[in-house]
């Protein structure tokens, strides 16, 4: 079930939003964010709608919404949807109108929520693209853009092709930025839980804030720093964090088989005590 909000109203479906001649469609100026509402619960909510007027403003545009009628908007949404659903909320912030520059004023706006529920705690498999994550230099590495989804796009269907579900993309230094589509986290052989460390080339995940408060507070500590793709093979554990999952463990990386280890379930476990107190 898909229900939209745009234009002062509620809409069943994939509600058309678009001209050919807006800012967005032909020239990419859209900027979105994710969150979760799961049997009534919105972790995290405001942080992800802040985000999204962030995101807007990194593009030269203006959300025409605060975070309070944002807010206010995705609760009505919810309730909605049977008590128990397991949703996807998503912002959107589109250009109308420019000619190569957007006018932020003209700035759209579009709140959708859909059916999707919780993955499984199984795991996916993962190989290393030959992909590269944009510095701070080449794109809005700082905003949740549209346009940057071509390169996860990219990663993640050369991955399927070589028969994993998931791609490790690094940084243009050649170093390990996050999962094609997730923030990325390792055990080492010597039990060090890492993380690669924030360097502007992919989006600071408030899921990974998030479970890195948690785990922190649970007396695991985690290291943000620079991670080389051969710690990969070596990893006891890697797991993501994202907001479609949250916590979900690699059981496979480039063929080699990983268990779902104790780190990423105690991250799950905190993550969902977390979600459940709030």
């Amino acid at each position: 079930m898909y229900l939209t909000y745009f234009n002062g109203a509620w809409s069943d479906g994939n509600t058309p939003i678009f001209g050919a001649m807006d800012h967005s469609v032909w020239l990419g100026s859209s900027v979105f964010d994710g969150a979760r509402s799961v049997r009534g619960r919105m972790p995290d909510l405001r942080p992800h709608l802040e985000r999204v007027i962030r995101s807007a403003a990194s593009l030269g545009m203006q959300c025409p919404l605060t975070v309070d009628e944002m807010e206010a908007l995705v609760r009505e949404g919810v309730a909605r949807f049977p008590a128990d659903a397991e949703l996807y909320i998503r912002p959107l912030v589109f250009a109308t109108e420019g000619l190569l520059i957007p006018v932020p004023e003209k700035s759209g706006f579009a709140l959708t929520l859909f059916d999707a529920p919780m993955p499984p705690f199984t795991g996916f498999s993962a190989c290393l693209s030959q992909l590269r994550r944009p510095t701070a230099l080449m794109a809005p590495t700082d905003a949740k853009a549209s346009s940057l989804y071509a390169n996860t796009s990219r990663a993640l269907r050369d991955a399927k092709e070589r028969g994993y579900d998931n791609a490790v993309v690094c940084d243009s230094e050649g170093n390990v930025a996050e999962f094609a589509s997730a923030n990325l986290f390792l055990v080492t052989p010597q039990g060090e839980v890492v993380t690669p460390a924030l360097n502007g080339t992919f989006l600071a995940g408030i899921t990974r804030a998030r479970v890195i408060a948690l785990l922190k507070e649970a007396g695991i500590t985690v290291v943000e720093r620079t991670v080389m793709p051969q710690e990969l093979e070596t990893a006891v554990e890697i797991f993501n964090t994202g907001n479609y999952g949250k916590v979900t463990p690699c059981v496979n990386y480039e063929g080699r088989a990983l268990a779902v280890g104790p780190v990423a379930t105690k991250a799950r476990d905190l993550y969902f005590a977390f979600m459940e107190a709030n």
